[in-house]
């Protein structure tokens, strides 16, 4: 059975100096889905900043990151060398000149680093330096085929290589019926040489290896998978291997396995899906009932169920269109049925029914890239929609390039949320995008209330996730200092979806209980006294030397913190963009190095003193 295949990590654009900054925009934008890295200190803007180059391409060379880095070659040698063991497992590793004129393929030709150095070249109209002997004699790669390829026995590629590039005959043996591009390449390669043959190629989506044949397995095969609700995985599993195995049909030449939309949610199908490192892709029961007349068992009995007579064998059929023919009928068991059809050409399964749309609700901090977290640049990058309010789509800066944008005006959550959900309920890859944390006042609450409240049905068979982001409170606390260094509560000040009364109840709580408050929605132009009356209800069970931090636009320009003390403290100077901390009644100020800081003690001197 086919290995299984985690998601692909983004590429990382990695830039070490102002001078490369200018290539190294180019080429992300050239590359979807591309995350750009930069030198602290040294690189204006970036997705994330990292302080030693040598460590941070290491960490992503081990985690399989291709990784293009507009600096010296050396630099990217000396990294990872330590690393290299195993050139089959290597991701592409690249170097690009900082004027963008020369590109390099290091590592990683066995994962399509000369095809992705071939690509930047092309976008920046460089040169490629390709040293690989099959690409720069032959023009192919054997061991590296095109997207949705896959190598049954690399070890092989070498002697045929080998006889190819020395003029001797290879033998190019094909499956019945199929046709493709990189084939025809192939036998331009190969070309017609008289004498004995010394090698062969073999392109099947069968499992059978002649002697030292290099096989490849084209992604011809759509898997149809059928299931009760809530399925084992293992019993789907064991299912499909049955079914291949049986058909003497290679796993690695499945291009993706396929369902009713209504199976979309199933972590069986999803499961199969992951095990062949396939897409899962889906269609509605009309599209399946078009495939009727083709099925080897319609069913009366499912149509009732689903609306279409036959969920594995229509969506294998609907998958590989109507050249494509079904070679395995349904096979069952308890709970499921399995089928699989052929198509003559080879299938691109993003271009087959839906994916499985996701949600992902993204905390991006206060605002400087800095301060985003990986994952959720990541997850930015690899969004096809982002979802938010105006300003914080307009804070992502470059890693909202090449997204459809749907903004709103503040105010508009509610119509945002659902926006968000329909557009991931249509098979879309969506960033629903907020500020700071997405949980902390941020609209991932509202998300799971809407479709707790709704259930409907295509909502809750979305893909969700929420990530975290720094907020604006943490921020705060480190700018001024340790305020939240004991037992804190957050308020927010807003009384537009809590009633006043309510949020003084708490205010009140929050003073007796002596906790560090930290207070949201303070302000806004038209609501100026709760902050007044939250000071005075402080002030009550606090010193009028109580420390306060006001934190404005925190991570963006225009940034300002001031340190004053409850009595002090003007209620006039705060605004929606400012975040107020106040202390309790142990939270010192101190002056070090020349400014003040500000800490809560959490008894740690009581504990030294103890004997």
């Amino acid at each position: 059975m086919a290995r299984v295949t985690k998601a692909k990590p983004s590429i990382v654009v990695i830039v070490l100096s102002a001078a490369g900054e200018k290539t190294a925009r180019q080429i992300s934008r050239l590359l979807p889905g591309a995350v750009l890295h930069g030198r602290a200190g040294r690189v204006g803007k970036a997705d994330l900043y990292f302080a030693d180059a040598a460590a941070h391409v290491r960490a992503l060379f081990k985690s399989a990151t291709p990784v293009i880095g507009v600096c010296a070659a050396g630099i990217l040698i000396r990294a990872v060398a330590p690393l290299l063991k195993n050139k089959i497992e290597e991701p592409p590793l690249i170097a690009v000149s900082s004027d963008g004129k020369s590109v390099v393929p290091l590592l990683g030709g066995h994962h399509g680093a000369n095809r992705l150095a071939a690509q930047i070249a092309r976008g920046l109209k460089a040169h490629a330096a390709v040293t690989t002997a099959g690409d720069a004699m032959l023009g192919i790669a054997l061991d590296d085929p095109p997207e949705g390829w896959r190598v049954a026995n690399p070890e092989a590629a070498k002697s045929v290589a080998a006889a190819l590039l020395a003029g001797k005959p290879v033998a190019l043996e094909i499956d019945d019926g199929l046709a493709a591009p990189w084939i025809d390449t192939l036998r331009k390669a190969i070309g017609k040489k008289k004498g004995r043959v010394t090698g062969a190629i073999r392109v099947t989506a069968n499992t059978a290896i002649k002697g030292k044949a290099l096989v490849l397995h084209p992604p011809v095969l759509a898997i149809g998978v059928g299931c009760e609700r809530g399925a084992e995985p293992k019993e789907v599993i064991a299912l499909v291997k049955r079914t291949l195995a049986k058909a003497k049909l290679a796993p690695d030449a499945v291009a993706c396995v396929t369902s009713l939309d209504l199976k979309a949610d199933e972590p069986a199908v999803q499961a199969v899906a992951d095990l062949l490192g396939v897409p899962s892709r889906f269609f509605f029961p009309a599209e399946l009932e078009e495939q009727t007349p083709r099925l080897a068992n319609p069913s009366e009995v499912v149509f009732q169920a689903t609306g279409t007579h036959g969920v594995a064998e229509g969506a294998a059929l609907a998958a590989v269109g109507r050249k494509g023919t079904l070679i395995v009928p349904k096979m069952k068991s308890e709970h499921a049925t399995c089928a699989i059809a052929w198509s003559p050409v080879p299938l691109d399964a993003a271009k087959i029914g839906r994916p499985r749309g996701w949600l992902r609700i993204v905390g991006i901090g206060p605002g400087d890239a800095e301060w985003r977290t990986p994952e959720a640049s990541r997850v930015i990058a690899e969004a096809t929609d982002l979802v938010g309010y105006k300003l914080y789509i307009d804070l992502l800066g470059d890693a909202a390039r090449g997204k459809v944008h749907h903004d709103s005006a503040l105010g508009a959550e509610e119509r945002r949320v659902r926006l968000a959900l329909d557009l991931a309920a249509q098979g879309r890859a969506v960033a629903l995008v907020c500020s700071g944390d997405a949980g902390v006042y941020g609209l991932a609450t509202l998300a799971l209330e809407l479709m707790e409240r709704e259930a409907r049905p295509e909502w809750n068979r979305l893909d969700l996730t929420v990530v975290p982001g720094l907020s604006a409170l943490l921020a705060a606390a480190a700018r001024a200092g340790a305020p939240l260094g004991h037992d804190f509560c957050t308020i927010s000040l807003s009384d537009l979806l809590t009633p006043w009364p309510e949020i003084e109840r708490r205010l009140k709580a929050a003073a007796a209980a002596d906790f560090v408050v930290a207070l949201y929605n303070p302000a806004s132009e038209r609501r100026r006294d709760q902050l007044v009356t939250a000071r005075a209800i402080l002030m009550a069970d606090r010193l009028p030397s109580t420390p306060v931090v006001i934190a404005r636009n925190l991570g963006r320009p225009g940034e300002e913190v001031t340190i004053t003390t409850l009595a002090g403290f003007d209620p006039a100077r705060v605004d929606m963009l400012t975040l107020v901390l106040i202390g309790n009644s142990t939270t010192r100020l101190a002056a070090h190095g020349g400014r003040t800081w500000v800490h809560t003690p959490r008894g740690y001197a009581n504990k030294a003193s103890t004997p």
